[in-house]
């Protein structure tokens, strides 16, 4: 297929202003080799740039807005907004060769994560970067700390500097991943050669996702039959976006399943594409994961050399390191290579997306689930559940618990029973206190409600949602309003911008929790502004874990 963004921003000959330089041209030419140069590709060629040079220098900013004939100023809006990019202007000094990340998002922070930093900052040298950095996705196993692409988890002072000695940098990606030789021998892929096959099979697939339930699983909940059902009926050429984007602090499930199988993943993606008549689809994966993408890389070449039938285009597109790519339409805008500002809707992406296409959006794990839910029959996934709720969830739980990690249980499950029956219950001397069930933006709720059950449209009466199922856990020895500053400084951090609702109420929020005594009644207007004039769902669900403070812990709050 032809990529129709061919006019984006196109000058007629060099770019205008700073005249380029013949060697930065050349280094340019020579990072970016192999990829082609067009305007959507942006994003991937600053990546290489800077996974060339270890930064990105003026001078390579203008020769590679010459190369992709772009103006300067729209190369330079676009390094400068994702965090990933170290943009370093005339005069200033380049970063060390080498940084280490500290993640210092609620579940990491409980565990130690300020004192590993602090730590860090005092007994490594020079030629070291130390940044403190949202999630990044590993809470299960908090603190953690990035030695350049190196997660090293349950991090210590000593751990890190044993990684920086032995010169282990690199991502280490998994090697006990499901391969396709593998997965085929256990029936993957047959349904995705049947789906290709036989052209009728598409609409029993599509009734078998309607009756079994599945929504949406990275957060939104939207039917996926219905889903698939509105594509269909949209013009062609259509187009798929996978949201492997998962930055919502606590939140882990995509990267455990593609570490472990992806194929059955990309089962899914063949034949969600069969279904709807989709060519050419997009996976949006975190930059925080170059484990992943290389996983996803691997297996993707080998689905391309064993599978017998016509295979879709598929493109591994990394983030930047900007949570709002987590929302649908900026994570369309950062594929196309743009700032990752959410659209104004209507018109919504199944009609107007992707290239201005209409685009089936979808998160990992919904996929995921594909395959199976249509071979074990739709009653076999919705018969799972408790308290009235169908279906499974695929729960991150992290924080005060015995056994983080994954877990999949029934839609529906209380938290109480969720630690007791699946992870392993609470440390010894601790007691729940409060739970996030969905992560920073979706609340925090007091042990008095852990009966309650966790599902989509179960919570919101008590001011929360489940969202991706990203569940802290804070036990008695936490106090909620540090967690809620917490995660008000992230929100205000990976806010776009674009809105002055969301942009300033995150910042003026977070300004006014770090007082003592929580100014209750001007809090509750922010979050009311915030939430009824945010363009997107980051600056609406801002308010929810503030709100939640004020509500079920006044007494943290006023007092000092």
């Amino acid at each position: 297929m032809k990529n129709p963004n061919t006019k984006r921003n196109r000058l007629p000959g060099r770019a205008k202003g700073r005249a380029v330089e013949a060697t930065a041209r050349d280094e340019v030419l020579e990072a970016i080799d192999g990829i082609s140069r067009t305007a959507d590709q942006l994003i991937e060629c600053l990546h290489r740039l800077q996974d060339t040079h270890g930064y990105l220098s003026a001078q390579h900013l203008v020769a590679l807005a010459d190369v992709l004939r772009l103006a300067p100023t729209e190369v330079y809006e676009v390094a400068t907004f994702y965090h990933h990019f170290d943009v370093v202007r005339e005069g200033e000094t380049p970063p060390p060769p080498l940084t280490v990340r500290v993640c210092n998002s609620v579940t990491c922070e409980m565990f130690g994560a300020t004192q590993l930093l602090d730590a860090l900052q005092k007994g490594l040298g020079d030629g070291v970067r130390i940044q403190a950095v949202p999630c990044v996705g590993r809470c299960d196993q908090a603190p953690v700390a990035v030695v350049g692409k190196r997660a090293v988890t349950h991090a210590t002072q000593q751990s890190v500097v044993e990684c920086l000695d032995a010169g282990l940098t690199g991502p280490g990606t998994a090697d006990d991943w499901i391969r396709f030789e593998a997965y085929c021998a256990d029936g993957g892929y047959a349904l995705a050669r049947r789906c290709n096959d036989d052209n009728q099979l598409g609409e029993v697939i599509i009734k078998e996702l309607e009756s079994s339930g599945l929504r949406g699983l990275g957060g939104a909940g939207f039917p996926a039959g219905r889903k698939w059902r509105i594509l269909k009926e949209q013009g062609a050429p259509r187009l798929m976006a996978v949201n492997i984007d998962e930055g919502e602090p606590g939140t882990f499930k995509d990267r455990y399943y593609l570490e472990r199988d992806p194929h059955r993943f990309l089962e899914g993606v063949l034949i969600a594409a069969q279904v709807t008549g989709i060519d050419v689809c997009y996976l949006y994966v975190r930059d925080e994961y170059p484990g992943v993408i290389e996983i996803l890389r691997s297996a993707i070449k080998e689905l391309q050399d064993g599978f017998d039938r016509s295979l879709p285009e598929l493109f591994v597109r990394r983030g930047a390191g900007a949570y709002i790519c987590g929302e649908e339409s900026a994570m369309i805008e950062s594929i196309e290579g743009k700032r990752g500002m959410p659209r104004l809707r209507p018109p919504y992406v199944a009609q107007v997306g992707l290239f201005g296409r209409p685009t089936l959006e979808h998160n990992c794990e919904t996929l995921y689930w594909v395959r199976e839910i249509v071979e074990r029959g739709a009653e076999w996934f919705s018969s799972e559940g408790r308290r009235g709720r169908q279906g499974l969830r695929s729960f991150s739980v992290s924080g005060r618990i015995n056994k983080p990690g994954v877990h999949l249980a029934p839609a529906g499950i209380s938290v109480r029973e969720l630690i007791d029956e699946y992870c392993g219950g609470m440390p010894e001397g601790h007691s729940l206190y409060a739970y996030f069930p969905g992560g920073a933006s979706g609340g925090i709720l007091p042990a008095t409600l852990a009966d309650e059950p966790l599902d989509f449209d179960t919570l919101q009466t008590h001011g929360c949602f489940i969202g991706s199922a990203a569940v802290i856990i804070l036990s008695d020895h936490d106090q909620v309003r540090d967690a809620a500053r917490n995660t008000i400084q992230f929100l205000a951090h990976e806010s776009c911008g674009q809105c002055t609702p969301c942009r300033v109420g995150c910042s003026r929020a977070a300004q006014l929790m770090e007082s003592p005594v929580w100014d209750a009644s001007l809090l509750e207007q922010l979050a009311t502004v915030m939430e009824d004039a945010s363009i997107c769902g980051l600056g609406q669900a801002a308010p929810n874990p503030i709100r939640c403070t004020i509500r079920y812990f006044p007494k943290e709050v006023s007092c000092q």
